[in-house]
């Protein structure tokens, strides 16, 4: 192209010229090339939606493919309808758009596959799967037609959607039967490297830190020349998360830091490369620079800070500083009134004695779901939480305005009107009496005079539960009165036998340290499921893949 570059210049050959780039991987000069010329024909359009596909800019890549459907007929519309479906499974998958349905009906294997892979980005596993086996149905009719065509043939053009069914079988947590499919894909050798590589990818998820020797093995297939074409953005970009996180498993520290040092600063503000950073730390007990990578970059992007935080917090939760842990909490925008968040927070408050500020993430929640959701069923939850939590400390004037607000909205609640009135009865004793008079009167009168007192003694009194083993027709033991050493029949206690121990565990350890990991554990669960926030180290990622128009 260098030595004819004069001749390459003219309007005449810009469509070669232009397609030449593009399979040399130069899409940004083909686009260039492209755009020079005032009026396009049918065939620089195709290509040109080629190349902004390739660039992942599917808006226009989906106008130009829409605009050749409408305005041409020839014998290309089929392929030109595949390219569109394509485009809308991209952006379906990778920018969680939903495009009005284009009406596209799927007749090949391709159209099917690619409707299966836009149902894959908008959730519709169930769904996305049966289309995948109507795509493979029509695939094996379609090859069964030509007499050229082997079963090996046929089982290499069907390997793309059998990993796309591994990869949705994976989502649904049937993992072994994904890896299996992943597997029979491996074994094919596709000459796909693009597929290869999201599949060996895959299998590596699963592995996860379980049958390393295998993962160190498929690794090397996303390294493959090439792949970096085949794939898109985010595809490779999990890859390379996956590379380090395999690193880290695999004890390779220096490695894992090389990976996720590159990956830092190639996505500055993604959290995923620090949380590995930070992952790998903890594992070298260095947490006290774990902390401070977090807080560094929490600074740098406080956009991504919600999860850089629960990290943290958890980190200073692992140590024992659980004030330091519930400052850092309190300090999340998006979580501070999340019912979750705020049962964590009081948990840990409560645990370090700290009632005060326990009573103020009440009274801060109470105040906002007040402006925000008055009356709501969310609001009065936690106004009642509040008031019970003031009442078991012995806060009973505090409780006095939540159990005010929860009787005005419901006057028949008896149980409210006692802790009000009990309440009352500390501060001020007229308004407790006065309060009273809701309470209602008992059903009848008692007249006492008719207690017979006697009786009344006696049905008072329980007969006491007997033993299991108690036989009514035995004698009684006659030495049952006197100790157990003075009777006839001790023989004293068996040698070797000690006192069973109420605690197990190293000398000097008491039953509070297994109480301080169970708190622990019982809020990092709180953490991690009620927030939807992984737990350090970060889990693998997954990947998609779909046939490229």
């Amino acid at each position: 192209m260098n030595t004819y570059s004069k001749v390459l210049g003219s309007e005449l050959i810009v469509f070669e010229k232009a397609y030449c780039e593009y399979r040399l991987n130069r899409v940004e000069s083909a686009l260039k090339t492209i755009e020079s010329v005032s009026e396009q024909t049918d065939k620089l359009k195709e290509l040109y939606g080629q190349v902004l596909y390739r660039m992942e800019r599917y808006d226009e890549c989906k106008a130009v493919y829409t605009d050749l459907i409408r305005n041409s007929q020839d014998e290309y519309e089929e392929e030109r309808k595949t390219n569109l479906s394509a485009v809308v499974a991209a952006m379906s998958t990778w920018e969680k758009a939903s495009p009005d349905d284009l009406g596209l009906s799927e007749t090949t294997y391709e159209l099917s596959y690619n409707a299966a892979c836009t149902l894959i980005g908008r959730g519709q596993l169930t769904e996305a799967l049966n289309k995948l086996q109507e795509a493979e149905e029509l695939c094996r009719v379609f090859f069964s037609e030509d007499s050229d065509i082997t079963e090996e043939d046929v089982e290499s053009e069907l390997a793309v959607i059998h990993s796309q069914m591994a990869y949705i079988m994976q989502l649904q947590g049937r993992t072994e039967e994904a890896l299996q499919l992943y597997n029979q894909v491996i074994k094919l050798k596709p000459s796909d490297v693009g597929l290869l590589a999201v599949t060996a990818n895959n299998i590596i998820t699963i592995n996860k830190d379980q049958n390393v020797f295998d993962s160190k093995k498929k690794v090397k297939l996303t390294n493959a020349d090439g792949v970096e074409y085949k794939l898109a953005k985010k595809q490779l970009q999990a890859i390379e998360f996956n590379k380090a996180l395999l690193a880290m498993y695999t004890n390779q520290a220096d490695q894992c830091r090389k990976l996720t040092s590159g990956l830092q600063s190639q996505n500055p503000g993604h959290p995923r490369p620090v949380l590995i950073q930070v992952a790998q730390l903890c594992r070298e007990k260095q947490h006290s620079k774990a902390i401070e990578l977090l807080q560094r970059f929490s600074d740098q992007h406080p956009d991504s800070a919600s999860g850089i935080k629960l990290t943290m917090a958890q980190l200073y939760l692992s140590q024992g500083h659980v004030t330091k842990a519930c400052d850092i909490l309190r300090s999340i925008e998006d979580f501070k009134h999340k019912q979750g968040m705020i049962s964590a927070l009081v948990s840990m408050y409560s645990h370090e004695e700290d009632i005060d500020s326990a009573i103020d993430v009440f009274s801060q929640a109470i105040q906002y779901y007040q402006s925000e959701q008055p009356g709501s069923s969310v609001h009065l939850a936690l106004v009642r939480e509040a008031a019970d939590f003031k009442l078991k400390y012995g806060r009973k004037k505090e409780a006095i305005s939540d159990l005010e607000q929860l009787w005005k909205q419901n006057t028949n609640d008896i149980h409210t009107l006692a802790q009000l009135i009990s309440a009352y009865s500390l501060v001020d004793q007229d308004k407790a009496k006065s309060l009273s008079k809701h309470l209602p009167s008992p059903e009848r009168d008692l007249n006492i005079s008719e207690w017979d007192g006697e009786s009344l003694f006696f049905s008072c009194l329980c007969s006491g539960k007997l033993p299991k083993n108690y036989d009514p027709t035995a004698n009684p033991d006659p030495e049952r009165w006197l100790p157990m050493r003075e009777r006839t029949y001790y023989r004293g206690r068996k040698k070797g036998k000690k006192k069973e121990q109420v605690g197990k565990g190293t000398q000097g350890a008491t039953s509070g340290a297994a109480s301080d990991l169970w708190f622990r554990e019982s809020i990092f669960a709180v953490l991690t499921l009620l927030f939807k926030t992984s737990a350090i180290p970060p889990g693998m990622l997954s990947i998609n893949f779909w046939a490229t128009s």
